[in-house]
């Protein structure tokens, strides 16, 4: 988490504390006891909190009736990207405070966040971290030795300090949801693999490459003995950020010179199929992953590059996939810095990731941490003080905004969904989505300040709908 020095909208920083919404289901918000049906089903998110993923009992009808709304046409024959899925960050914070909930209580919790079935989430996509990150409560990798040892050939690695909390929640979370895909960053390797020896700063030294090599191979198979599959790892969380803690520096050459020389060809040779991804950091820099997939020996063995947006614009996506469109693209972190704002949040959030990275070809969004106490604890000595859980686990589950951000996307847009063709209005950003089983999912926001009439226009008819000012929709028929 790039919490310090980082470049953001001045509203993530919030005026006022968030309104803290108690602990229901998100689907029993603001519905009239009576359903009413239509060609479009319409769920509806407001910015002060009086509808929150409510499904809306009003009724949405193609027709040819003509009007002079603005309008998004929806067209499913020009297709984009395959979507992986929407979700969180579950760090190591995150897992313990969900594990300390009572069992019947983690059950009901994890299975409103995870299951694609019922009135929950169906989050569909996590990020873990390898090792520690900064939202864990102390710091640690799988290998740390004492002052002046080495373990080259990694016999000494173990992840016994995952057994307690993070593998439990995560067999969970695979037993509700087998599709789940997973995602590893590091944030450091072993402390005595680098020219500091710090877990702050410093960079792995080249003698290491091919054991750090084996360390991530260790890690997969650990984790796949343990009945969880890493569908996909970055190499480093925020490279270019040695500041937090902790945190490892490496240069774009650096990380090229180790995927071709080690990384790439160690998971060649132990028959890994867990997808290599670049660079893992700010969108102002999209030269740092573009330098490595120049290079075709380290490019043959990347499957993607991921994301945060703390610097930049979410543009620059389309700048990397532009120049290698056969590689992947992933958003894979951004943070709601407590307490939050929570209107100004959704409209930013929603547009800018759920819409935004979209657009520019991610295959996935995935917001920063999943939870974390009233107090934004755990946190490592040096780690973020203020990153706001999508779900604060206090005396009870509060769900805050990143909850309904990811809601907006995830209940709807199952894994396979392709993105398909809309057009996009200044006041009403938007994206749609085909299904695999062919209903079309449309997410949009009112960037506006007044209500916003307009038409969805789908294979030459039109439906009249609306949202109010700030709101967030979906849209599914």
């Amino acid at each position: 988490m790039h919490y310090k020095k980082l470049i953001k909208p001045l509203h993530l920083f919030g005026l006022s504390a968030a309104l803290m919404v108690s602990a229901c289901t998100s689907n029993e918000t603001s519905q009239s006891s009576t359903e009413t049906t239509g060609d479009v089903s319409f769920w509806l998110t407001k910015g002060d909190q009086s509808a929150l993923l409510a499904k809306q009992n009003t009724v949405i009808n193609f027709t040819d009736t003509a009007n002079h709304n603005p309008v998004i046409e929806v067209n499913e024959k020009e297709t984009y990207q395959t979507i992986d899925g929407f979700g969180y960050t579950l760090t190591g914070g995150s897992a313990s405070l969900i594990n300390g909930l009572p069992e019947a209580e983690k059950d009901a919790l994890l299975k409103e966040l995870f299951s694609p079935e019922g009135k929950g989430i169906g989050s569909n996509y996590l990020r873990i971290s390898i090792g520690a990150s900064d939202l864990s409560a102390d710091t640690f990798t799988y290998n740390e030795l004492p002052a002046g040892e080495t373990d080259v050939k990694q016999d000494k690695f173990s992840i016994k300090k995952e057994m307690t909390d993070l593998v439990p929640i995560l067999k969970k979370i695979v037993a509700i949801n087998p599709d789940i895909k997973i995602l590893g960053s590091p944030w450091t390797a072993p402390t005595w693999m680098k020219d500091n020896k710090s877990f702050k700063g410093g960079s792995l030294k080249p003698e290491y490459y091919q054991s750090y090599a084996h360390y991530f191979v260790k890690y997969i198979k650990a984790m796949k003995e343990q009945g969880i599959t890493i569908d996909a790892i970055t190499i480093q969380n925020e490279p270019l950020h040695p500041g937090n803690v902790p945190s490892m520096y490496m240069e774009a050459l650096d990380q090229a010179k180790f995927i071709k020389t080690a990384l790439g060809p160690v998971f060649q040779a132990e028959g890994i199929k867990t997808k290599i991804i670049l660079y893992d950091h700010n969108a102002d820099k999209p030269e740092y992953p573009i330098s490595i997939l120049d290079d075709p020996e380290a490019k043959k063995y990347v499957n993607g590059s991921a994301f945060h947006l703390y610097g930049g614009t979410i543009d620059a996506l389309s700048k990397v996939h532009d120049a290698h469109p056969d590689k992947h693209l992933y958003f894979t972190e951004q943070w709601v810095g407590g307490p939050g704002n929570f209107a100004e949040d959704l409209k930013w959030h929603t547009a800018t990731l759920v819409i935004g990275a979209t657009r520019n070809w991610s295959r996935n969004v995935l917001e920063w941490n999943l939870a974390a106490d009233p107090e934004y604890k755990p946190h490592t000595d040096g780690g973020c003080v203020t990153c706001l859980g999508a779900i604060t686990i206090g005396d009870k589950v509060t769900r805050n905004v990143a909850y309904y951000v990811i809601g907006h996307a995830s209940k709807f847009v199952p894994q396979n969904s392709v993105r398909i063709a809309s057009n996009n209005l200044s006041d009403l950003p938007n994206v749609a989505f085909k299904t695999p089983d062919g209903k079309k999912v449309l997410i949009v926001t009112n960037n506006s300040a007044t209500d916003q009439s307009f038409n969805i226009k789908d294979n030459g008819k039109i439906a009249v709908t609306a949202l109010p000012a700030g709101a967030v929709g979906t849209f599914v028929w």
